[in-house]
């Protein structure tokens, strides 16, 4: 059995953890109990060690201590939801127990575990049974009892993950709305795949993500690794020769010894040279033996496959002007030039619109399916030219990375715990930059309880939901975070929620139609409002939301 793991095993295991979630990650999405498309469990953990990996990769031999410290800090910045920053508080018990160590022995890694459980607890408001808080605690909890057996790190993470299985097949017992739907917790379902990818890496059996290949219309960057590039560096440069240069022969000899992809073009005058290599100084220097550079392009084909593998367009030196500009304005906080600032988190231009009225400084495009990471709401806050900025999440999954984002700040920030973009848009009413930090926070955040936030989007699958039987494609409203309903006729879900609304009493309603509802469905569907609400006053606006139909917000 392996004694002690060291940085390169310990940069293995999260590896193979991260291909264990990726394998794995329709079936954790799956076991999501509510039906509508959301920002998934499985999709939020691979991506937010994903962002793990990718910076693990992009080091050289690392120590123990450093290899913890950049998987923690990379998943800090890179959490994705709620799940995402659990996940990133279980690893940032791994880096802080693990500090100025060269090996780590079973011992060690059961006080890592350890160290994790109770930061992911404290982060957490109300802990509840039956998650990956319960999962985690009762892992390490047999980590530390195997640990006194037996100093072995792969006894200790062997003998701890049926521990971890056999609580993952509880939480269906502790939880009542999973044992209502008869399935397992989704974030303890990830928190066991990380486990047995690690198990699997000490073991010799690393896994790695790997499909069928299949003939696409583009090219899936992400199915390559940035190890398959020798070297770095797209090196593209002209040289004027000098006219006593007979013969390109030994220059093309010494690049092909530093390099490959070498292509010399020549003629009387000049030379043009494309060569792949990691020390593109040299080359050029070499080359001006021979003559003098006149242009020379140089561009990292590894941070370039990142850009194209993360769905970004790849950078170059047609876009340095740009990228310096970037780079500056990551690299320097905005100076204060205020004291108030806010961001807000919103799908769709219209509701980014609203915000921007409303005085919002900065808008994150995300939400449902698109859960903004910490590092994303972490650059909004610091581009915000104000000494305090107020963050409105607008989603109940975006709260905790709001909340990571605001410790990493160098500014003050104020989480509203916003969940639905009508609170976030209330909350900005409540605003009173005459007012102190404390007075907005406390009115902002009172307010979020007098918004009735009614949503209508579709069933992502099939289901048997607390009394309704639910089909993939059925309308589905929701009425604050409860289901209200399903059907197949979007009127009808319609006049129930006026009639809700006219139940009790509301006299405000601002109704915000999606991306996928025109605007003459919206009007009708005003229409029918304004029927059963004679008395209200009501607002129609163009939302632009994806996903969601309706967004209904009633005071």
């Amino acid at each position: 059995m392996i004694q002690k793991m060291d940085g390169e095993l310990y940069r293995r295991m999260l590896l193979s953890a991260a291909a264990a979630i990726d394998l794995n990650r329709q079936k954790i999405n799956e076991l999501n109990v509510f039906p509508v498309p959301d920002g998934d469990t499985g999709t939020n953990m691979s991506m937010t060690l994903s962002a793990a990996c990718t910076d693990l990769q992009r080091q050289g031999a690392l120590t123990l201590t450093r290899a913890a410290d950049v998987t923690a800090s990379a998943l800090l910045r890179g959490a994705r939801g709620n799940s995402g920053v659990i996940l990133s508080l279980l690893f940032r018990g791994f880096s802080k127990a693990l500090k100025g160590k060269t090996e780590a022995d079973g011992s060690d890694f059961a006080d890592a575990l350890t160290a994790g459980v109770e930061a992911a607890y404290k982060a957490v408001m109300k802990p509840a049974e039956g998650t990956i808080l319960t999962v985690s605690r009762l892992t390490a909890d047999a980590a530390r009892d195997l640990a006194a057996e037996s100093s072995e790190v792969e006894y200790v993470l062997s003998g701890a993950l049926p521990v971890a299985r056999t609580a993952l097949e509880n939480t269906v017992n502790q939880n009542p709305v999973l044992k209502k739907a008869g399935v397992v917790d989704a974030g303890g379902m990830g928190f066991v795949r990380i486990l047995e990818g690690m198990l699997a890496a000490v073991q010799g059996n690393d896994l790695v993500c790997g499909e069928q290949a299949e003939v696409k219309e583009e090219a899936d960057f992400s199915s390559f690794d940035t190890e398959d590039i020798t070297f770095a560096f797209d090196t593209v440069y002209i040289v004027r020769k000098k006219p006593d240069v007979v013969s390109l022969d030994p220059l093309r000899e010494y690049l092909s010894s530093i390099g490959d992809s070498l292509v010399i073009g020549e003629d009387d005058e000049s030379f043009k040279v494309h060569v792949h290599t990691n020390i593109p100084g040299d080359a050029l220097t070499e080359s001006q033996k021979y003559g003098t550079l006149e242009l020379a392009k140089i561009e990292n084909m590894r941070m370039q496959h990142d850009d194209l593998a993360a769905g970004r367009k790849a950078r170059s030196t047609d876009d340095l002007e740009s990228v310096e500009q970037e780079l500056e304005a990551e690299q320097t906080p905005a100076a204060p030039e205020k004291r108030y600032g806010c961001v807000a988190v919103c799908a769709g231009n219209g509701l980014a619109c609203v915000f921007r009225d409303l005085g919002v400084d900065a808008i994150i495009e995300g939400g449902q399916t698109m859960n903004p990471s910490t590092e994303d709401i972490l650059c909004a806050v610091e581009k915000t030219p104000a000494e305090i900025v107020f963050v409105l999440p607008n989603n109940k999954n975006i709260i905790m990375a709001a909340q990571a984002a605001a410790g990493l700040a160098t500014r003050r920030v104020i989480v509203i715990p916003s969940k639905t973009v009508p609170q976030g848009i209330s909350a900005m009413l409540s605003f009173d930059p005459d007012e102190s930090p404390e007075a907005n926070e406390a009115a902002m955040t009172a307010c979020l309880e007098n918004v009735l936030t009614m949503q209508i989007t579709y069933a992502a699958r099939d289901s048997d939901y607390d009394g309704f039987d639910i089909h993939a494609g059925d309308y589905l409203g929701l009425c604050g975070s409860q289901l209200f309903g399903t059907t197949r006729q979007l009127d009808q879900m319609l006049e129930r929620m006026a009639e809700k609304i006219a139940e009790e009493g509301r006299e405000f309603v601002n109704i915000f139609y999606g991306a996928d509802v025109s605007e003459q469905d919206a009007e009708q569907a005003l229409a029918l409002f304004r029927a059963h609400l004679p008395e209200a006053e009501l607002n129609l606006v163009s939302g632009g939301q994806p996903i969601y139909y309706y967004l209904i917000s009633a005071e």
